[in-house]
């Protein structure tokens, strides 16, 4: 096994050597390709407003047996369509059709679902610009559009 250089003339090659090595590290190479913002529905940035299409129900994993309430949102920047959780008991009644809502990250590990929901990567936040947890706390009434 060879050593890394030392003396005098030896920052050349190291810098070399950093560099080809950086290359071998998945973060760094999903960062300088930019993998995340090209696969990502919502190209990068943290937040994105969509239509809802329709409500579903989602069978979460074992050992749970529970049904998630998601809905089926396409994106009006590029028109994509992702599902996104309704956190909340009861929050899936605040949401209809042809909704507004603005989604966010559920934020699981390495931007993957988070616990036992299947796929589902995104959570609503907002709905017609009310806010998903005061409409829940009852702190406001939805809004008739």
């Amino acid at each position: 096994m060879g050593r890394k250089t030392s003396g005098l003339n030896a920052a050349k090659k190291l810098k070399k050597r950093r560099k080809k090595s950086r290359w071998l590290d998945a973060k760094y190479k999903r960062k300088v390709l930019r993998l995340k913002e090209k696969s990502d529905p919502l190209r990068g940035s943290s937040q994105a407003r969509g239509i809802v299409l329709e409500k579903i129900q989602l069978e979460a994993k074992q050992p749970n047996s529970a049904m998630r309430k998601c809905v089926r949102v396409q994106l009006i920047k590029n028109g994509k369509q992702v599902t996104a959780f309704c956190p909340g008991d009861g929050a899936i009644k605040f949401i209809d059709e042809h909704d507004e809502v603005i989604i966010e990250c559920i934020g699981g590990n390495k931007g993957r679902s988070k616990g036992d929901i299947p796929g589902v990567r995104w959570q609503v936040i907002k709905v017609n610009d009310q806010s998903l947890d005061a409409l829940l706390k009852g702190k406001i009434e939805k809004a008739r559009r």
